[in-house]
Parts: structure tokens; sequence; C-alpha cells
């Protein structure tokens, strides 16, 4: 009997103990089955608190002092154009159209998981098409009407930018074509984010195939390190080839459950804050107006001074050619997260 009365003794006490850990913003783990009492939770299961706390074991919690409020995706689209600079097939061979169906399918996966996670985030969609067909651009509508996610549709009009993007590139060579359009898709979607985004913008382009968790893991880690440091960042969902080729100083962080690298090279596909926007707006602009080589040379000047992230391993996949250093990611099952976004 003395030990039953023991035994509820402990049970009310630590009862008691939870209840004022909890109060307080403590948080605890019972190391003989990895459940945080606090929380109740496993230690496996999604501990972070949006725009409150992250918690990485073992290191504890961080306290989120930048919380984000809204994720505006801004996706560029094309299925008339394979690639605009080569004449190389993607990985796996398919029409342009599969690419962008699988790359919108992805990134509506991962939104929806997101929003799931994230109930005070708000989420918008807005797609920046040029020259898709008629019947590829219903498929791409219909996806978007079933997702659930606010959406808009813009047609881009590439005679808007005839007096803004300088014909000629630094390499004395005219500007093609399809590489002013790209250019004037990328202009819009600058412009997008100025005028109509509050928060966190992500440019996408529609030849990327995300993984389920990508957006929770980007945005978790956002708020983490950026209230780690006190400082805004720019986070680029891919793990590039390029980025093993030469010896280059890095960082290392951890991020939600993930460890993110520092680096000052990305293509155009990266998350980024409205503030930061502005603060890089001539950059930015001067990335559409004229054509550099490498085309993303502005962007790279902005990472000399902002602190921009990659996952390793990768979040998502640039489906471009198997032998391009600017595509597909090592240590990465390309076939699975291909066959993860069909219809």
């Amino acid at each position: 009997m003395k030990r039953q009365l023991n035994k509820n003794k402990k049970n009310l006490f630590k009862k008691i103990f939870i209840k004022i850990c909890r109060l307080l913003g403590y948080e605890i783990i019972d190391q003989n089955n990895l459940y945080l009492p606090s929380s109740e939770k496993f230690f496996n299961e999604e501990l972070n608190v949006p725009g409150k706390k992250s918690i990485n074991l073992p290191l504890g919690e961080i306290k989120i002092l930048n919380p984000v409020k809204s994720l505006d995706v801004i996706i560029k689209t094309c299925t008339s154009v394979n690639l605009v600079s080569q004449s190389k097939e993607r990985i796996f061979e398919e029409k342009k159209s599969e690419y962008t169906f699988r790359s919108i399918n992805s990134l509506i996966k991962s939104i929806n998981l997101a929003k799931k996670n994230m109930k005070n985030i708000s989420f918008k969609i807005h797609l920046i098409d040029h020259n898709s067909k008629l019947e590829d651009l219903e498929v791409i509508k219909k996806k978007l009407v079933k997702s659930n996610i606010k959406y808009n549709i813009i047609n881009l009009n590439t005679s808007d930018f005839i007096n803004k993007i300088k014909p000629i590139n630094q390499n004395n060579e005219n500007v093609s074509k399809n590489m002013f359009s790209t250019m004037s898709s990328i202009y819009k979607s600058i412009l997008v984010a100025k005028e109509n985004c509050d928060d966190l913008i992500y440019f996408v382009e529609d030849d990327y195939l995300h993984q389920k968790e990508a957006i929770s893991e980007m945005i978790f880690t956002y708020e983490r390190i950026s209230s780690q440091f006190n400082k805004d960042l720019i986070i680029c969902p891919t793990d590039y080839p390029f980025l093993y080729n030469k010896i280059d100083n890095t960082h290392i962080f951890l991020g939600s459950k993930r460890h993110w690298r520092t680096t000052q090279e990305t293509l155009l596909t990266f998350m980024i804050s409205r503030k930061l926007i502005e603060k890089h707006w001539e950059f930015l602009i001067k990335m559409c107006e004229f054509e550099h080589s490498p085309f993303e040379k502005p962007l790279h000047e902005i990472y000399e001074n902002e602190l921009c992230l990659s996952p390793i391993p990768s979040l998502a996949m640039h489906c471009t050619n198997i032998n391009s250093v600017f595509g597909l990611s090592p240590n990465y099952d390309w076939k699975k997260n291909w066959e993860e976004n069909v219809d």
C-alpha cells in the first residue's frame, strides 16, 4: 500500500512539474521513451511551433523573432520552350509540359502540407505564363482549382518590356528571342512580388520537383536561422552539383530537419523576403534589364552581403540534362521524386 502511495505522489509531482514547465515555456524530454510531455509529442513528430519556437534535439529551443506571416509562390511557366539556352534533352526525355505539370503537382503537395503545419500563415500562388499551349494552361488551371490554395494566373505580355531590356548582352551578342521572353518573365515576377506580396516570396521556375516537406522545411528553417542570428536571409531549395566543383569556404547551419550550407551562387529559384527585395531592388532589376554572363551575376552580388543557404540533402530536383552542373542534385533519388509527382 505504501508503494502505491509513493507512486501516486510521484505521478502527482510529475504532473505538477509538467504544468509548471508548460506555463514557463520550458521543454522537457523523457529519455526512456523520447516523449516530450510539455508538447505531448514524441521526438520524431513535428516539434516546431510556427512563429513562436523552433525545437531541434538535442540543441533545444530557439525563440522566433522573425515570424512568417505569408508566403507568395511565384511560378514562371512556359510549356512551349524546352531549354532556353541549350538543345540537350532533360532527364527522362519528356515534353516540356510534363515537367511543368509535375513541378506544379509537387508544389501543391508541399504547400498543402505547410498549410496543415502552419495555420497562421497565408499562402498564395501567382502563375506567370508565357506562350504555353491553351490545353496546357487548362490542365494547369484545373490543378490550381483543385489545390484549395489561393491563386491567380497572369499572361505575360513581353511587349511591356521592349524598352526596358537591352538588346545586346554582356558578350556583345544579340539577346535571343527566348532569352528576351525569359528576362521579361523574371522582370514581371519581381514586379508582382513588389506590388502584391507582404512577407516571404518564393520565386520558382517550372522545372523543379519539390519533396513534400520542402516548403515546411524552408519556412521553419527561415524562422529558426533568421531568429538565431537576427538577420534576414535567402533560401534556395536545391543542392546544386556545381557547389562541389571547387573548394569554397562555407558555413553549416542546423535547420528544422536538414543541414544547410552557405552559398554565393544559385539559379533563379529561391525564397526571399519583401524587405530584401526592397533593399536590393537595383540589383534584381539589373538582372532583368541586361543579360549578364553568368545570367545570375547581380543575384550573386547580393549574396556577397546577405546570407544565402542551400540544403544538404536537397529539397528539390532541377530537371535538366543529367550531365549538367546546374541540374541534378547528388545523392538524391531522382526517379522516386519524378514518379511521386505524376498525375
